[in-house]
């Protein structure tokens, strides 16, 4: 067992490094800009927060480019990705380049950029934005859940994306329903 240190605050490397041995999955976080143009960025920091009322979460950067831009416009889209759509977070994690260019999206019924093809999507309005750190944290009231496409989660753990695929012989049986632990 590793002896805690007291050696000050952790740095934001030692916070990345220690950090990242939790998995998370990956989303992309869509909105609409106050001058109506689509935005969105890749999130790992979301999570549900209350059933009742239906509310969820995610962090945003404050230096981004599009959180800033979508903040005020009141709704977003939580889209969920599935393991074979790490295209999408090269997309959308880029500090450059036109991220909606030449894909195939479009807008909800609730105002906000929906992705082609991931796991699901959960359609928020935002109900609280708190400032922390270098961050916001913004808490999303849900108004409507789709489940899109069957699959497997895009997972990201210790810097990397992780595989999702199982991984089984042909004398292994395949799992069609309950739950499924295997991650590979």
């Amino acid at each position: 067992m590793t002896e805690a240190r007291a050696s000050g605050p952790p740095t934001p490397e030692q916070m990345r490094h220690v950090l990242g041995h939790f998995a998370t999955g990956v989303t992309v976080v869509t909105g609409l800009a106050g001058d109506g143009d689509p935005v969105g960025f890749a999130c790992q920091s979301f999570t549900s927060v209350s059933l009742d009322p239906p509310l969820v979460l995610f962090c945003a950067d404050h230096a981004g480019r599009s959180w800033p831009r979508m903040r005020d416009t009141g709704t977003f889209c939580v889209n969920i990705l599935r393991h074979a759509q790490q295209e999408l977070v090269d997309r959308f994690g880029s500090r450059t380049g036109s991220r909606f260019e030449g894909l195939d999206w479009h807008l909800s019924a609730h105002g906000a950029p929906a992705l082609p093809d991931v796991l699901a999507r959960v359609h928020c309005a935002v109900e609280n934005v708190h400032v922390s750190g270098d961050h916001d944290v913004v808490v999303g009231r849900v108004v409507d859940l789709e489940l899109v496409q069957p699959g497997r989660p895009l997972l990201f753990y210790r810097g990397r994306f992780a595989v999702t695929e199982r991984l089984r012989s042909s004398a292994q049986p395949e799992v069609t329903g309950g739950w499924d632990d295997f991650w590979g």
